[in-house]
Order: C-alpha cells, then sequence, then structure tokens
C-alpha cells in the first residue's frame, strides 16, 4: 500500500512538469539567452549554411543573399 503511494505521489510530481504552452507564449521559451551552451562561430556557420540552402532572407534581419552562398 505504502509502495502505491510513494508511486502515485511520484508520477502525479512528473506529469504535473508537462504543460502545453499556447503557440504566442512560445516565442518567449525559444530565447537565445535559454540556450545551454552558446557557441557564436557554430551559429553563425548554420545560419550561414542555412542562408545559402534556402537561397531567401530568412527571420535573423539579414539581407537576402544569391542562394550561392557568396552575397553574406
Amino acid at each position: 500500500m505504502l509502495r502505491r503511494a510513494v508511486l502515485a505521489s511520484v508520477l502525479a510530481t512528473l506529469i504535473s512538469g508537462c504543460a502545453i504552452v499556447p503557440k504566442n507564449r512560445r516565442q518567449a521559451l525559444a530565447d537565445p539567452t535559454m540556450k545551454a551552451d552558446e557557441d557564436v562561430l557554430r551559429d553563425r556557420a548554420h545560419a550561414k549554411i542555412h542562408t545559402a540552402r534556402e537561397g531567401a532572407a530568412g527571420g535573423d534581419g539579414e539581407p537576402a543573399g544569391g542562394g550561392c552562398g557568396c552575397a553574406n
């Protein structure tokens, strides 16, 4: 009986940590300052590759390139 009560309380604690976040509030949760590790050079390289593959300006505020990766 005690084992079931402990298991139920642990399960209730774990389940209570889950929440559905509305789309208009997810921006605050995706803040770059919340990243566990911040490697500026790696992020810049990934952004450069993504921009070159997409061939258009993304939401990062950079001007649009030609798609070949040579304009950025």
